[in-house]
C-alpha cells in the first residue's frame, strides 16, 4: 500500500494538489459553525442563529449548479473572482448587520447572499482529479485521498474555530473563518490546479445539463439515501450521549466516526479491486448497514463505540466510489455542474436524515434512528445493485494529463 501512495505522489503535480485541496477547502468545517455560534451569541437565540445559517446552506444549494454551468461553459476564473469578492463581502454584512443592528431581514439577505456566492473550490477541486487524471484507477486513489482530506477540514476546522471560541470569543472565531475564507481563494487561484481544467465549448448541451443522463440518477438518489444515514448519524451520536447523561460523549463519538472514516478512505485507496467501481459502490452501501444495525443491538459506550468506528469507515469509500461514479457518467460538458448536482444531493440527505433523526430520537429512541439508517442505505445499496448495471470503461495505462 505504501509503494502504491508513492507512486501515486510522484506523479507531477499530485502532491501539491492534495496540499491545495486541504489548505483551500479549510473553510467548509469553518464557516458554518463559527457563523452559527456568532449569530447565537449576537442574537440571544439558537432558533434565529439556526434559520439564518440555514437559508445560507438553501441558497448554496440554489446557487452550485448555476455556477457549476458557468464554469463548464466558461471556465472557472471568472466564477472564482466573482464568488471570491462577494462571498466575504456578503459575511462581511453578516458581521454588521449585527454590529449596527440591522433588521433580521437584511441579515437574511446578506447569509442567503454569502450562500448564492459560496466559492465552488470543493466541487472545482474534485472536477480537477477528473481532468488531472485519465486512468479511473488513479481516480479512485485521487478521490479516495480526496475524501480523507475532507475528513480533516472537517475535524480540523471546528477545533480551530473551538480553540477561539474559547479564548477570544464567538465574533473572533467568525471574523477569522472570513480571513480563512479569503486565504481560500488566494490559495486556490495561485496554484497549479486550474491550468487543468478543460472546457469542451463546441459541445451539444440541454437546459437539464448532466441531469439528462439516467444513470446520474441513480447515483444521485443512492448519494441522497446514504448522506441522509450520515445526518441520522450526526443526531444519532449526540442523542445517545444525552440518553446516558453524558452529552460530551456526543463528540466524542462524532470524532471516532470520523477517524473510522479517514481509516476507511485511506485503506480503500491503497487497495486494488477486482470489481468494478460500480459494484465497489454498492458494496460500500451494503457493508455499512450492518455496523449501522449493530448500533441499534449494543448500546454499552465502549461497543457503540467501536459501531462508530467501524460505520465510519465505509463513508469515505462509498463517497470515493460516487465521485469516479460521477467524474465518468457525467457528459464532458458537464463535468463540473454534475458535481455541483451531487454537492444538491448531499445536502438534501443531511438535511432530511437531520430533520427526521430529531424526530425519531426525541419520540421513538436511538435504536429506532439508526435501524431506520441501516434500511435506508441497505435499499440504497440494492438500488445500485439492480439499477447501476457495470459499465466497460477503456482507460490508459497511465495517466499523462497535463495542463
Amino acid at each position: 500500500m505504501k509503494q502504491r501512495y508513492l507512486s501515486f505522489l510522484r506523479q507531477p503535480d499530485v502532491g501539491s494538489l492534495l496540499l491545495v485541496a486541504l489548505f483551500a477547502r479549510m473553510p467548509i468545517g469553518m464557516v458554518g459553525f463559527s457563523m452559527l455560534m456568532f449569530l447565537r451569541d449576537s442574537l440571544g437565540t439558537f432558533d434565529l442563529a439556526g434559520s439564518a445559517v440555514g437559508i445560507a446552506f438553501v441558497a448554496m444549494a440554489i446557487g452550485a449548479p448555476i455556477q457549476g454551468r458557468l464554469i463548464d461553459r466558461y471556465g472557472p476564473r471568472s466564477v472564482l473572482r466573482v464568488t471570491g469578492v462577494m462571498q466575504p463581502l456578503a459575511l462581511a454584512g453578516i458581521l454588521a448587520s449585527v454590529r449596527f443592528e440591522w433588521s433580521f431581514a437584511a441579515l437574511a439577505g446578506c447569509s442567503a447572499l454569502s450562500g448564492l456566492f459560496a466559492s465552488p473550490i470543493t466541487t472545482l477541486t474534485r472536477t480537477l482529479w477528473r481532468h488531472r487524471f485519465s486512468n479511473e484507477e488513479d481516480r479512485r486513489v485521487a478521490f479516495a485521498l480526496d475524501a480523507v482530506a475532507i475528513e480533516l477540514n472537517f475535524t480540523l476546522g471546528p477545533a480551530i474555530i473551538a480553540g477561539i471560541l474559547a479564548t477570544l470569543g464567538a465574533t473572533t472565531a467568525f471574523a477569522v473563518s472570513i480571513a480563512v475564507v479569503v486565504m481560500s481563494f488566494l490559495i486556490f487561484t495561485s496554484s497549479r490546479a486550474l491550468d487543468y481544467f478543460k472546457l469542451e465549448p463546441q459541445a451539444e448541451r440541454h437546459l437539464l445539463g448532466p441531469l439528462t443522463e439516467p444513470r446520474l440518477w441513480v447515483v444521485f438518489i443512492a448519494t441522497a439515501g446514504v448522506t441522509t444515514c450520515f445526518g441520522l448519524m450526526e443526531v444519532g451520536y449526540p442523542g445517545y450521549a444525552t440518553s446516558l447523561a453524558a452529552p460530551a460523549l456526543g463528540g466524542v463519538l462524532l470524532a471516532i466516526n470520523s477517524l473510522g472514516s479517514a481509516a476507511g478512505g485511506t485503506l480503500y485507496g491503497g487497495l486494488r479491486f477486482r470489481w468494478p467501481i460500480e459494484r465497489q459502490f454498492a458494496a460500500a452501501l451494503g457493508i455499512m448497514s450492518i455496523p449501522l444495525l449493530a448500533h441499534a443491538l449494543f448500546l454499552q459506550p465502549v461497543a457503540f463505540a467501536i459501531t462508530a468506528f467501524l460505520a465510519g469507515a465505509l463513508i469515505a469509500p462509498s463517497i470515493a466510489a460516487q465521485n469516479v461514479l460521477v467524474s465518468r457518467l457525467a457528459p464532458p460538458q458537464y463535468a463540473t455542474e454534475a458535481f455541483t448536482w451531487s454537492s444538491c444531493f448531499i445536502l438534501l440527505g443531511l438535511g432530511a436524515g437531520m430533520a427526521l433523526g430529531g424526530v425519531l430520537v426525541e419520540y421513538v429512541g436511538v435504536r429506532v434512528n439508526f435501524a431506520a439508517g441501516a434500511a435506508i442505505v441497505a435499499v440504497m445499496a440494492l438500488l445500485a445493485v439492480f439499477a447501476l448495471p457495470p459499465s466497460s470503461v477503456r482507460t490508459p495505462q497511465a495517466s499523462r494529463a497535463a495542463p
